[in-house]
């Protein structure tokens, strides 16, 4: 059975499933639409929640922005697993015994403003729009590879998916969906890089086989760091990077995982209080499993491309010919990815051998004009490809890389649903129930939030095909802007009753504004590529990233907030009562732990 045929049947055994789950949990109500009635149980909600927070950025990009990078991008995974104890400590379980649907409704009655719960809808839009785009990305990479068409066509396909089991399902629906899809991604991540970490190291677990030896009995992580540093890349395992914008990224990583939206629904479909403690705590040893592997895969992965590189012992031993390119099975998944427009190489000084190295050190050009380079010739190596190569690179049965491509549309598509839904909830209602016709039927409000739902996907398509950067990247935008505008308003909602609806709305605003502003600076005003006036490599404020910038923006939200809050007046009191019984075990009314 050839290669195509084995994809297409685990990408559409896995399709088959998750779209059968959807028609067995088809919302019929909006408690169910939204919050699946209530009724999820701690381990499935905690299961259900790994598989929406890991996404193709988690699956997909991050371990090839480690491959390439090393140490300094270790920032993706100290942010992000660092953000969820931020979340499963300071806001699930308040949020949820507010006994809300939507962020945004939380923040409408906390700040008892309508213009503050719309404000929040924007906030909310904006950043979960922006991620989407980071999962469509992923979507059109792993469909154009391993369905064998454009990037186009496959993000056309996620798209219809999605919409077959979201639109459909609604929470209840998306959170089944996401317990089968953690099930498949977790097992196409984990299955290779077993794989690959025995072939190595002889160790089984790819955490340890990381600081474990290769088959030469030198650790793994010294061979790597020879092999690049002789290329005339940064040590792998050192600190190159500016540490203020190190922090800075980390920070916005960290706060801007609090304050997702598409998270923090996921509380609100527990039975109980303390049920959204344990959904959070059964969430982390479920992400846990990827993100302990996740190091391994990337440092064995760039091993692997370098010895493939320079299969002879190294730049004295002699670069891979383009023969071998063409002709060894070993390097038909160069070919593969070459086709995608992800991949590519060329032959530049006609010695016909493909020499890759950092055409961009000193040392390295010397070398170059000595030897006869004239540039480094592997000229494209999209890091989104990383993974979904990793167990091509490394020779593996034809099965795992089926495996693999189901897991990579499964991470894409189960954020992507739970991005779209919080979207359609916003929508449907928060703007439409709350703001435009509160006298709404629940039936009527169901349509509006399966057409929102609707036009966000068609939205996020589009968008998806130029998107501001690698999957990881875009989605790191997007926990900058959830940094800087709800993540403030959530923390001061709870935690302080000085906080008053002008302040709260002055606050989300500002921190909105000033950080959208700085990322459309550097990515291009609405993402349009050649509108922008800066780059990351050389930024407006000194080492300040506009993927770092959340953190600012946060700062800015709570200090004008608190600003404009001593300047007018204060919260009412039978506000600051109901703020003060949500932090204790009595509860308050509505919000009581039933």
């Amino acid at each position: 059975m050839d290669q195509f045929t084995i994809n297409l049947l685990f990408v559409g055994a896995s399709f088959a499933l998750y779209i059968g789950i959807a028609i067995w949990a088809r919302a019929g109500s909006t408690s169910e639409f939204y919050a699946a009635g209530r009724g999820i149980h701690p381990v499935t909600n905690g299961m259900a929640t790994a598989a929406d927070w890991m996404s193709a950025a988690s699956f997909i990009s991050m371990a090839g922005l480690i491959a390439f990078t090393g140490y300094d991008n270790s920032t993706f995974l100290m942010g992000w697993t660092g953000g969820y104890v931020l979340l499963a400590l300071l806001l699930a379980p308040y949020l949820r015994k507010f006994g809300k649907y939507t962020v945004s409704e939380f923040i409408g009655d906390r700040f008892y403003s309508q213009t503050a719960r719309i404000v929040a809808v924007i906030c909310l839009i904006v950043a979960s729009v922006t991620y989407v785009i980071g999962q469509m990305t992923g979507v059109g990479v792993a469909f154009g590879r391993f369905l064998e068409v454009s990037n186009t066509t496959g993000l056309l396909i996620g798209a219809g998916v999605v919409f077959a089991y979201a639109v459909f399902g609604g929470m209840k629906g998306v959170t089944y969906t996401q317990v089968a899809q953690y099930c498949v991604l977790i097992t196409a991540y984990t299955i290779p890089a077993i794989f690959i970490s025995l072939q190595l190291t002889g160790t089984p677990v790819p955490a340890l086989g990381l600081f474990g030896d290769t088959a030469s009995g030198e650790p793994l992580l010294t061979k790597l760091d020879a092999i690049v540093t002789e290329l005339g890349f940064n040590d792998y395992t050192a600190h190159h990077s500016d540490t203020l914008n190190m922090v800075l990224f980390t920070l916005s990583l960290m706060i801007g995982t609090a304050g997702l939206p598409h998270v923090i629904m996921r509380f609100f479909t527990v039975p109980k209080v303390s049920d959204a403690r344990w959904s959070a705590g059964w969430a982390l040893v479920f992400i846990a499993l990827l993100y302990l592997t996740a190091p391994a895969v990337g440092a064995m992965a760039r091993l692997n491309i370098t010895d493939m590189m320079w299969p002879n012992g190294g730049i004295n031993g002699g670069a891979v010919s383009v023969e071998d390119i063409d002709n060894d099975p070993r390097y038909d998944w160069m070919q593969t990815w070459q086709k995608t427009g992800l991949l590519d190489w060329e032959d530049k000084n006609g010695d016909g051998k493909i020499q890759y190295y950092n055409d961009q050190n000193a040392d390295m050009q010397a070398l170059a004009e000595e030897k006869g380079w004239v540039g480094n010739e592997l000229t494209k190596f999209n890091r989104d490809i990383l993974v979904l190569a990793n167990p091509e690179i490394a020779n593996l049965p034809g099965w795992v890389i089926g495996l693999v491509a189901a897991g990579g549309l499964a991470a894409a598509l189960s954020t992507a649903a739970g991005l779209l839904l919080a979207i359609s909830s916003a929508v449907s209602h928060d703007l439409v129930k709350g703001a435009i016709n509160p006298q709404i039927s629940e039936k009527g409000e169901l349509l509006a939030a399966r057409i929102a739902m609707a036009v966000a996907i068609v939205v996020a398509t589009y968008l998806g095909l130029n998107p501001p950067g690698f999957a990881a990247q875009t989605v790191a935008l997007a926990f900058g802007l959830a940094a800087a505008s709800i993540f403030p308003a959530l923390m001061m909602g709870i935690f302080s009753t000085r906080i008053n609806n002008t302040g709260a709305v002055a606050g989300m605003l500002a921190g909105l504004t000033v950080t959208l502003v700085y990322i459309f600076l550097h990515k291009g005003w609405l993402f349009i590529p050649g509108t922008n006036s800066f780059t990351d490599a050389d930024p407006l404020l000194g080492p300040i990233k506009s993927t770092s910038f959340g953190a600012i923006g946060a700062m800015i939200n709570f200090g004008v907030a608190y600003v404009v809050a001593g300047m007018t007046k204060e919260t009412p009191p039978e506000i600051v009562e109901l703020v003060e019984s949500v932090r204790i075990p009595r509860g308050a009314g509505a919000a009581q732990n039933k």
